[in-house]
């Protein structure tokens, strides 16, 4: 899929104050109620965690929550998605985003270092800092990947898509090499009119392909 141009940066503030808000009353929720019942796992990502172009039960998170419940799985998901955001972002907003009510996290982040071209040794460095640290706070850590697509050039893409399958390697984290993985053939129809972001179909496709992954985190299989 030759994707040229970045995704969208729409409200980052304010998507990382519904992150902060939203484990803080879980927070709240396990002084009032006593022991979790559910898994709480956070969706670690960019626009396409955040749910970019789409109304807010049809994004990635909502759908991908609505699965695992309906598969078994009790568990409340956090949207730790940040339109725009990029492996540097997320290496400054991860000790934060960890709490003792994060049970696990899911990181997908790397798509707009890739359509910037940032260094892949730069991506690398950011994606070790993001990982350890998930791993280090006792999460259960899924890293899912992306790749470069050709008109990057063989170079950058021989140095760029083995980093995210290296370092969940390195920390002992699951693997998914990338939502994109749920398409085959014309992905056109799949995709939103700026065919970068996934539309809701195109979401319920990626869940069907992960969601697999994220309960195997969750139940520690």
């Amino acid at each position: 899929m030759g994707i040229t141009t970045g995704y969208g940066a729409v409200l980052p503030l304010r998507n990382l104050m519904m992150t902060i808000l939203a484990i803080l009353a879980l927070g709240l929720g396990m002084g009032h109620c006593g022991a979790r019942a559910e898994s709480t796992v956070v969706i670690f990502g960019d626009s396409l965690v955040q749910g970019y172009g789409l109304p807010a039960e049809q994004g990635l998170v909502p759908q991908l929550e609505s699965w695992l419940q309906a598969n078994g799985t009790e568990v409340t998901l956090v949207n730790g998605g940040v339109s725009g955001d990029t492996t540097q972002g997320g290496a400054a907003r991860i000790a934060w985003t960890l709490s003792e009510q994060v049970d696990a996290i899911v990181i997908a982040l790397g798509g707009n270092d890739m359509l910037r071209g940032i260094d892949p040794s730069v991506v690398r460095q950011n994606m070790d800092t993001i990982v350890q640290q998930a791993a280090n706070s006792g999460a259960a850590v899924l890293v899912v990947g992306i790749e470069a697509p050709l008109n990057y050039g063989p170079d950058y893409k021989a140095a760029f898509d083995p980093i995210f399958a290296d370092i969940a390697a390195r920390f002992g984290a699951d693997y998914h090499p990338g939502f994109f993985t749920a398409f085959e053939g014309d992905v056109l129809p799949f995709m939103q009119a700026d065919a970068i972001h996934p539309n809701a179909e195109g979401v319920a496709q990626i869940v069907k392909v992960v969601g697999p992954s994220v309960a195997a985190l969750i139940d520690g299989d």
